[in-house]
């Protein structure tokens, strides 16, 4: 069903445009650290927080891209335009609830994750919290549009439209922090306007009714419970294991700010840095989904197996030189940071932890999960994770961070564990072949 040339043509886009969006990330972090370190602690402890939303988002395109794909591998195209659209009109009812709570409750929420920090730091999170909450329906409304074009393969549309919102984010960046010292405000507006022209990008391109998927309003307009059903036991278990992943992740921004200034500001970059590491799991992803998903769609299981194995070696050998290239560019990275040496210093030896285990087991930890969850394999992949979650990595970086006095080192360890007992484990549920005998549509 796919050619090398099909898996490259998906691969190469997809992977330029989650560097882009990883590159902001870390310009973001470069820019901010211009201002003060106590403005990089508070916009990378609120990104942890955001971060919990836009798992959730991508949970709910992932349903939805399992379903089309699905819909697209059986030739079913009047359930695809219609799982598609109402894809779309569940994110945007979705992610505008969730702005609106957060924007009303930001200060009580900030205060109950991150009371400790000092008052500078605060300040730079409620800054930027009240002003990324905004963008959260734009972003759903991306992630939608974006599902549904990868579901038909088109992922060279994304990576157009992720680098023009990012020369945006970027100018913008600078404009923020260096023409209108705008502190924290001056990364987070620029982040807005360029989320808002992506959301309106994809969703005009989503309406061109050529395609095999695309929006209807008709179904838009509707709510098609089956149809939704479909994607929400999808979504739903991936939502939820994000969900309490993320919330783990921002636990344990809460422990971080116990250790001081320095290590917050040390594991903001480093997070920046490993985002960079691993888009090669962030790219495969969706791979993984559009590819499993059309072969199970098609009810040839065979064709499923074949490209479980091909993806995997693909994306272990590319994981292990993207990592490796990633650490050895490090003086180069840190070169444009404006942090103390002893700050430096502990980023090297958070990226050289987190760069070793995110090659040679997040492959199976990660993209490998995603194509579990492709054939319909959710609940077995949620219980998995979220006991690995907090079983491993919580209780982990709780003993190893604070009863070993090991700080933000004791809590990357942690993380990698992590991933090893969910790579194995989801390894064997693969070479079980259970997959096998699951249904989505």
């Amino acid at each position: 069903m796919f050619s090398n040339k099909d898996l490259r043509d998906m691969i190469v886009p997809l992977f330029l445009e989650q560097l882009l969006v990883m590159l902001v990330g870390i310009i973001d972090t470069i820019v901010i650290s211009y201002v003060s370190e106590a403005a990089v602690s508070g916009v990378s402890l609120v990104n942890s927080f955001n971060t919990i939303f836009i798992y959730l988002f991508t949970a709910l395109a992932s349903g939805g891209a399992v379903v089309i794909s699905q819909y697209i591998g059986r030739k079913d195209y009047d359930n695809s335009i219609d799982s598609s659209s109402q894809l779309l009109m569940f994110s945007t009812v979705f992610s505008i609830g969730l702005m609106i709570i957060v924007l009303i409750l930001n200060k009580w929420l900030l205060r109950l994750l991150f009371g400790q920090v000092e008052d500078a730091v605060m300040q730079a999170c409620v800054t930027y919290l009240r002003i990324s909450a905004y963008s959260y329906p734009a972003l759903a409304i991306y992630n939608a549009g974006a599902a549904m074009y990868r579901s038909m393969g088109k992922t060279s549309t994304t990576m157009y439209i992720s680098i023009v919102s990012n020369i945006i984010n970027v100018i913008g960046n600078c404009i923020g922090v260096f023409v209108l010292h705008a502190g924290a405000a001056g990364v987070a507006y620029p982040s807005l306007i360029a989320r808002v022209f992506s959301a309106v990008v994809i969703t005009v391109l989503c309406f061109n009714r050529t395609l095999d998927a695309h929006y209807e309003k008709k179904y838009i307009l509707k709510w098609n419970a089956p149809q939704l059903k479909r994607i929400l036991n999808i979504a739903i278990p991936n939502g939820l294991e994000n969900g309490i992943f993320q919330l783990v992740k921002v636990a344990l921004s809460s422990v971080v700010a116990l250790f001081g200034t320095y290590q917050i500001a040390a594991n903001g970059v480093a997070q920046s840095i490993w985002s960079l590491a691993a888009l090669v799991g962030s790219a495969m992803g969706p791979v993984y989904i559009t590819v499993i998903g059309q072969c199970m769609g098609s009810g040839d299981v065979n064709q499923a197996d074949y490209y479980f194995k091909k993806l995997m070696r693909w994306t272990l050998v590319i994981s292990i030189v993207w990592n490796a290239l990633v650490f050895v560019s490090m003086p180069l990275i840190m070169s444009f940071y404006s942090l103390a040496d002893e700050t430096i210093h502990l980023v090297i030896i958070l990226v050289a932890i987190h760069n070793i285990f995110n090659s040679i087991v997040f492959p199976f930890s990660g993209p490998l999960s995603n194509g579990l969850r492709a054939t319909g394999d959710v609940k077995f992949t949620m219980i998995v994770s979220i006991a690995s979650t907090v079983g491993g990595r919580l209780v982990l970086s709780l003993i190893l961070g604070i009863y070993f006095n090991m700080g933000v080192i004791g809590i990357a360890i942690a993380m990698c564990m992590d991933w090893s007992i969910r790579g194995i484990i989801f390894y064997f549920r693969y070479r079980s072949k259970k997959w096998q005998k699951l249904s989505v549509i």
